[in-house]
């Protein structure tokens, strides 16, 4: 039996101005005291689509269906804080995504269809996002709550979405570790 791939397509952040303004909102958050799991500054993303476990022939049929999207790099404007899947209930803390979210959706659509074919299960549904953090608990649950209403409309800054990446990320007691496995640039 071949080793699975835990595996994502994604957009890497790297623009360090930003990965630290990220970092010092994430300190914020932490002050809240509310019980929540950060997302390391060195794995911050932007998910297009998550595959789960993959066989290692899969990753050349995903690439495969990676190179036939189309798109021209573009900007990305990281602005405000949101929760999912509701304020009540606040599971992940995330960046929102103003500028250059039609085209992360056009990405997601174009593959979806042609994933869809490879065998994977339909996803439901798109929303482009960061995850800044994960809810642990409910522990200062309005705390939190408060911090991320009152940041709704936070400036993080600007990216440039260059390189669709096929991630592979490997999971352990200190955390994910994130690798490109393919990368796609038109």
């Amino acid at each position: 039996m071949s080793e699975q791939i835990r595996s994502f397509i994604a957009f890497d952040i790297q623009n360090e101005n930003l990965i630290n303004r990220i970092a010092a909102v994430q300190k914020l958050l932490m002050q809240t005291n509310a019980d929540l799991k950060l997302v390391s500054p060195k794995n911050i993303h932007i998910t297009i689509r998550f595959l789960g476990l993959i066989n290692p022939e899969m990753v050349d049929k995903v690439y495969e269906v990676m190179k036939k999207v189309k798109f021209v790099p573009f900007n990305i404007q990281l602005q405000g804080l949101g929760v999912f899947p509701t304020i009540n209930y606040p599971r992940v803390v995330w960046a929102g995504i103003t500028l250059g979210a039609e085209q992360l959706r056009s990405i997601f659509e174009q593959l979806e269809p042609m994933l869809h074919d490879l065998g994977f299960a339909p996803e439901p549904e798109f929303k482009a996002h960061l995850t800044i953090a994960r809810v642990s608990s409910g522990a200062n649950k309005q705390r939190l709550v408060d911090f991320v209403t009152r940041h709704q409309e936070y400036e993080f800054g600007n990216i440039k979405a260059n390189y669709l990446r096929l991630k592979r990320s490997q999971l352990s007691t200190m955390g994910p570790a994130y690798t490109t496995l393919k990368e796609y640039s038109p």
